[in-house]
């Protein structure tokens, strides 16, 4: 390993450890919340698609700000497309919740839940990306240096 390797920033095992121990902690602490959900079993449905659908336009979300750091690369409709479907996702999940008819302390236990798991997708979101930049930088330097070293007549040409 040269110095350009170590260079590459990565995260400590015990960061990803905790990163995916607190989103499997979510995961469980939703699911749980909703399998014992007292109430009917409609607002059930609906409470288990909202959470659905925020975890997945919330990594979608990740995804469009993280592609579009440096410079936009996506079209303004899909900009829409990505921040409406995130602004529906959590709006209509938090009205099914307010509107329940349930305990104030199921709801305060399904809120919680629900924004330490959509927390957890931004934080795991990113550690993924970071792990997968970190992956395609090692190789493009890897590939730099089997270049480098290979002798002239054996040089690939284009």
């Amino acid at each position: 390993m040269n110095s350009l390797s170590s260079d590459i920033r990565r995260d400590t095992p015990a960061w990803r450890l905790q990163v995916w121990a607190s989103f499997g902690i979510s995961v469980t602490l939703c699911a749980s919340g909703l399998a014992w959900l007292p109430g009917q079993d409609l607002d059930r449905a609906f409470m288990v698609m909202g959470y659905v659908f925020c975890l997945s336009t919330a990594f979608a979300l990740a995804k469009f700000i993280r592609d579009n750091q440096a410079q936009a690369v996506d079209t303004p409709m899909w900009r829409v497309v990505v921040w409406a479907g995130f602004a529906l996702a959590m709006g209509l999940t938090g009205w099914g919740l307010w509107r329940m008819e349930i305990q104030p302390v199921w709801k305060a236990y399904l809120g919680v839940c629900w924004l330490y798991l959509i927390s957890n997708v931004f934080t795991l979101a990113k550690m993924l990306r970071d792990a997968h930049e970190a992956d395609l930088l090692e190789a493009r330097l890897q590939g730099r240096r089997e270049a480098q070293a290979l002798p002239a007549d054996l040089t690939p040409t284009a």
